[in-house]
């Protein structure tokens, strides 16, 4: 049988270790992977001079599948965000962000299901139109939604749903107010839902969104939406689940796709053994199921499940007192 082979991207602040119980945790269960590792964030810019080498992009393009650790962008000197462009590059114009229940979290809820689906390229993110006046007084920034754009992340969640076979969908938008931008997505994605007859459709506004799924969030199951209020809005759910460890993301094109932790690099626990590595571990049964290994997905599933639930070795986000290498190792002797 022919291995496969992924791009990996450790990444910076606690990227290496939690990449690192990944893997562990994809070889344990018999993924049969071979890996070839990139450079990207701090760590890029001080080995090579550049936030992205082109040896990075290159491995990318050819494998095709990449799990990612998370990168830290420099704050000024004119850096764009490494995943902007990354998204861009790659024409990554899905990103899916599911978040999951799981017994034993610190979690406010029980049952919570929900995947968000949001627009990765265009919206307020499109990096267009940033201007700032010569006396610092005046800041502009252009919002851009096309018709393709809107079109093809609206099929991908209907067409998610239905593979899913989820029973709703709910398209999140301002219309009210931003009558042009967010005008046009919702137009498009209604003419979308005209053609999934099988799937509820509910439009909601943004604001109004974020107050339904503090109070009733089971009242949720697919929610598609741009860029910018779907980067909120995954937030947000990841929130009523445990927070961003427990919550992965993956980055979907038509001949890409990139998997990754969705939290920040939390330098400040660097190299201390502390992180919890679930949003990539999550993140990678995501790349699993994209590559049609959803009985190896499953099995990781149940073992993290089975982790948590009981309290063995966890982290202290999960109200533990372990670190990531007990954490992994539990989750390993349960595979």
């Amino acid at each position: 049988m022919t291995k496969r082979t992924i791009t990996v991207i450790p990444g910076d602040g606690i990227g290496p270790s939690i990449i690192d119980s990944a893997i562990k945790i994809l070889d344990k269960a018999g993924c049969n992977f071979e890996y070839e590792f990139a450079d990207a964030g701090l760590t890029a810019l001080e080995k090579h001079g550049e936030l992205v080498p082109q040896r990075t992009l290159d491995l990318i393009e050819k494998n095709r599948i990449t799990l990612k650790g998370p990168l830290t962008t420099p704050v000024g000197g004119g850096f764009t965000s490494i995943n902007v462009s990354l998204r861009k590059k790659f024409c990554l114009y899905a990103n899916v962000r599911p978040v999951k229940s799981f017994k034993g979290t610190q979690a406010r809820y029980e049952d919570i299901d929900i995947i968000t689906v949001r627009e990765n390229t265009e919206g307020m993110y499109s990096g267009l139109g940033q201007t700032l006046s010569e006396d610092g007084s005046t800041a502009e920034a252009t919002s851009i939604i096309t018709r393709k754009g809107a079109e093809q992340i609206a099929t991908f969640a209907y067409e998610l749903a239905r593979k899913e076979k989820r029973k709703k969908v709910t398209i999140v938008h301002k219309a009210n107010i931003m009558k042009s931008t967010s005008g046009l997505f919702l137009k498009v994605a209604r003419e979308v839902s005209e053609r999934y007859p099988d799937i509820i459709t509910e439009e909601m506004i943004v604001d109004a969104t974020c107050m339904k799924l503090v109070m009733n969030p089971e009242n949720f199951d697919v929610i598609v939406t741009t860029n910018l209020f779907g980067d909120i809005l995954s937030d947000l759910c990841a929130g009523l689940v445990g927070g961003l460890g427990m919550a992965p993301g993956a980055n979907i094109g038509r001949d890409a796709a990139i998997f990754e932790a969705v939290h920040g690099s939390a330098p400040d626990i660097a190299g201390k053994n502390l992180a919890n590595p679930t949003s990539v571990v999550l993140a990678s049964i995501q790349m699993l199921e994209y590559l049609g290994m959803a009985d190896k997905a499953e099995l990781i599933r149940s073992a993290i499940s089975a982790v948590i639930a009981e309290g063995d070795r966890t982290t202290r986000d999960l109200g533990g007192t372990h670190g990531t290498t007990d954490f992994t190792q539990a989750v390993i002797e349960r595979l």
